[in-house]
C-alpha cells in the first residue's frame, strides 16, 4: 500500500457515505492543502462524545496538512436546525448562542490543534448580509427540492406546520460553504441534504462543489438512540475522568467496537487484533478498559485514567461482588432487551414493575456504575455484572436469539 492509499484508507475510516469518493481523490492528488470545512449550531452549552464523531475526522484531515475551519454556526442557531424534527425548533436566544459559542471554542480543542485550526463564524457574513441577497440565494433553490426531504416531506403529508424560515436553513449552511469556498465539508448522517445544498449552490455560483462526507451518529450509552444530552444517554467531554469512564464500561460489548472505530486514536490493525483477541476469548471488559483509559485520557491525562479505572474496579469489589461470579447467558432479540425486563428475566427482580422501581430508586448498577433511565436498552453481545441492592448480583451474557 503506498502512502497515498494508506492516507485515503485513514480518511474513509468510519465515514457513511462519501459524495463523490472520485472527487475527493482528484483533489487529494493535486497535492494542495484542502479547505475542510464543519459546522456546530451552538445548541448546547457542552461538547459530548458524539460531537468528537466529526472533530476526529477534521484531526485527521489536520495532519495530513489540510486547513481546518471549525464553524460556529451563530447565525444558523438562531433559524434552528430541522433536522430530524417533527415540529417547529424554538429559536434561541442571541445571548444563549453567544454563551455557547464560547464553551465551543474552549473545548474543541481538546481534539484539534489550535495553532492549525481556524475558527470561524457564519454570522461573519450573514451579519450584514442585506435581505435582497438572501431572497437572491433562495432563487436558487426550489419548493419541490425541499419537500424531498424526509422530515420535511413527513411533515407535508401530515399536515403538521412548517414555518417558511425552516426552509432557509438548507439554503443558509449551504451558503456558508460558498462564503468559505469550501473542498470538503463533513456532517452526521443527518446533515446529508444540508451538506448537498451546499454542492449544488456552488455549483450555481460557478465553485468546484465540495465533496460531502458523512459520518455516523454515534449511539449513546444505551446502544439505541443518537447521543444526546436531552435523552441523558450523553458522554460529556468535560465530564470527571470516573464518571466518563464508568459511562464508557456500562456500554454494550457490541457497540464497543463502534466507539473504537469512531473514537479512537488507534490504527485499524490494532483495532482488528483487538477483536480478534476477543474472539478467540479475551475478556471483552479487559478490552473496554483500554478504550475507556485512551479516551479519558485525551481528555484528562494517562494518570487520571489510571486512576478512574482503579476507582471503578475498586468500586466493583466494595459492593461485594463474588469474585467467581458465574456467566449467566440470557438470549435477547436484536432490537435489544429494555433493562427492567432483562432483571426480570435474570431472576434478579420478581417482576418488570419491580425491577423498574428499583431504577428509581437509584439501586441498580452495571458494573458499579448507577443507572437510572428505565428506557435503557442492553444489546447482544453485552457481558456485564449487573446489581439490584446491596446482595443480589449476576454476570449476564447477552447473545442473539436464534
Amino acid at each position: 500500500m503506498t502512502d497515498f492509499d494508506a492516507q485515503l484508507a485513514e480518511l474513509l475510516r468510519g465515514t457513511q457515505e462519501v459524495l463523490v469518493t472520485a472527487e475527493l481523490v482528484r483533489k487529494l492528488r493535486r497535492g494542495k492543502p484542502l479547505h475542510i470545512k464543519a459546522g456546530f449550531d451552538p445548541t448546547a452549552p457542552d461538547l459530548h462524545l458524539g460531537h468528537t464523531v466529526l472533530l476526529n475526522k477534521m484531526r485527521q484531515f489536520q495532519q495530513f496538512g489540510h486547513d481546518v475551519t471549525f464553524l460556529i454556526g451563530d447565525f444558523t442557531g438562531m433559524i434552528g436546525d430541522p433536522s430530524g424534527r417533527n415540529v417547529t425548533r424554538p429559536p434561541l436566544t442571541p445571548e444563549a448562542i453567544q454563551a455557547n459559542a464560547n464553551t465551543y471554542k474552549e473545548q474543541v480543542f481538546k481534539i484539534l490543534d489550535a495553532d492549525k485550526t481556524r475558527v470561524d463564524f457564519n454570522s461573519r457574513w450573514f451579519g450584514p448580509m442585506p435581505a435582497s441577497k438572501l431572497i437572491e440565494i433562495a432563487s436558487r433553490h426550489t419548493v419541490a427540492r425541499m419537500l424531498e426531504r424526509d422530515d420535511f416531506a413527513r411533515r407535508y403529508a401530515e399536515q403538521r406546520p412548517i414555518a417558511v424560515h425552516e426552509f432557509l436553513y438548507p439554503l443558509v449552511q449551504g451558503y456558508d460553504s460558498v462564503a468559505m469556498q469550501a473542498d470538503v465539508e463533513l456532517g452526521g448522517t443527518d446533515q446529508k441534504f444540508n451538506l448537498l445544498v451546499g454542492r449544488h449552490l456552488q455549483e450555481t455560483y460557478g465553485q468546484e462543489p465540495q465533496v460531502v462526507m458523512t459520518m455516523p451518529l454515534l449511539e449513546g450509552t444505551d446502544g439505541v438512540n443518537k447521543m444526546s444530552k436531552s435523552l441523558g444517554n450523553y458522554i460529556g467531554i468535560t465530564e470527571p475522568a470516573g464518571s466518563m469512564f464508568g459511562k464508557i464500561m456500562s456500554i454494550s460489548d457490541q457497540i464497543m467496537w463502534r466507539y473504537f472505530e469512531l473514537l479512537s486514536f488507534r490504527p485499524l490493525g490494532d483495532i482488528a487484533a483487538l477483536r480478534k483477541a476477543t474472539d478467540e476469548g479475551r475478556n471483552p471488559r479487559d478490552v473496554k478498559f483500554e478504550l475507556a483509559r485512551e479516551i479519558v485520557a485525551r481528555f484528562h491525562d494517562a494518570a487520571a485514567a489510571d486512576d478512574a479505572q482503579r476507582d471503578f474496579i475498586a468500586r466493583v469489589s466494595e459492593k461485594g461482588v463474588p469474585a467467581d461470579l458465574p456467566p449467566k447467558v440470557i438470549p435477547v432479540e436484536a432490537a435489544g432487551i429494555r433493562l427492567g425486563v432483562l432483571l426480570k428475566e435474570a431472576g434478579l427482580a420478581a417482576s418488570s414493575s419491580e425491577a423498574n422501581r428499583k431504577i428509581d430508586e437509584g439501586a441498580v448498577r452495571i458494573d458499579g456504575h448507577k443507572v437510572t433511565e428505565r428506557s435503557l436498552m442492553l444489546m447482544p453481545g453485552a457481558d456485564h455484572v449487573f446489581q439490584l441492592g446491596s446482595k443480589r448480583f449476576a454476570r449476564l451474557k447477552l447473545e442473539l436469539k436464534a
